[in-house]
């Protein structure tokens, strides 16, 4: 518990002040650049003075140059920062709308291309998030997703939910699996206590989607990526 206190306190004391000068900066130019940059650096130092070490495979496998959509298990709390920090280029993410409405906060939301979703299951509301997100890959920015939509209580993978492969299909980006795996120890499922340990995470090559016939066939091979450098114990 002493470890994750203090990594919540490291948090706070680099994240306060970076925050009163990076958030009315990215609010008055609209350059959310320098935000992210931060709180990705933020992200990577509270993992290592907290024992977290991070093994990245793969990362020379993304195609420069091409906005991706990232695809991967979840199983941890500490899935996010370990995978988003450790990115080559900025990337979405899909976001609870209600968060998009905090005052200062959700604009800079806003300004940094996330996408706010409903768990409604309204298809109107998930058409208007897959629009979203073709307007963000348009943009040149990637999008993160996890694609079982909730964290794994027994690490496991669970079943993948659809939208990110209707979003793969409508826009032709090119589905990057990603197999995270060691966070589950790390941050165990409903415990914010911190272990030491490693978090591995890696990136496999490009799926295209245009060469599957139906999102099916593509949520398929994407979940047998995945899985295959997964430990056994984690493939369902």
């Amino acid at each position: 518990m002493i470890v994750s206190f203090y990594v919540f306190v490291v948090i706070l004391v680099l994240a306060i002040p970076a925050a009163v000068v990076l958030i009315p900066f990215t609010l008055l130019t609209g350059n959310v650049g320098p935000l992210y940059a931060t709180g990705c650096w933020i992200a990577r130092f509270a993992m290592r003075v907290s024992g977290i070490r991070v093994q990245i495979q793969g990362r020379e496998r993304i195609p420069a140059g091409r906005a991706c959509i990232f695809m991967a298990n979840h199983v941890s709390n500490l899935d996010a920062p370990a995978l988003i920090a450790n990115l080559p280029n900025r990337t979405s993410v899909f976001l609870k709308r209600p968060l998009m409405k905090i005052p200062i906060l959700g604009y800079a939301f806003k300004l940094a291309g996330f996408i706010p979703v409903d768990r409604t299951g309204d298809a109107t509301e998930a058409e208007l998030a897959v629009a979203d997100a073709q307007r963000v890959l348009a943009a040149g920015l990637n999008i993160t997703t996890f694609v079982e939509g909730m964290r794994s209580p027994h690490a496991k993978l669970l079943p993948f939910k659809k939208g990110p492969f209707y979003l793969a299909k409508d826009s032709g980006a090119p589905c990057i699996p990603v197999s995270i795996y060691g966070t589950e120890k790390i941050i165990p499922w409903g415990s914010m206590r911190i272990h030491p340990g490693t978090a591995h995470v890696i990136f496999h090559a490009p799926v295209d989607p245009t060469n599957y016939p139906t999102r099916d066939d593509l949520s398929d091979v994407v979940r047998a990526v995945i899985a295959s450098a997964l430990p056994e114990l984690m493939r369902a």
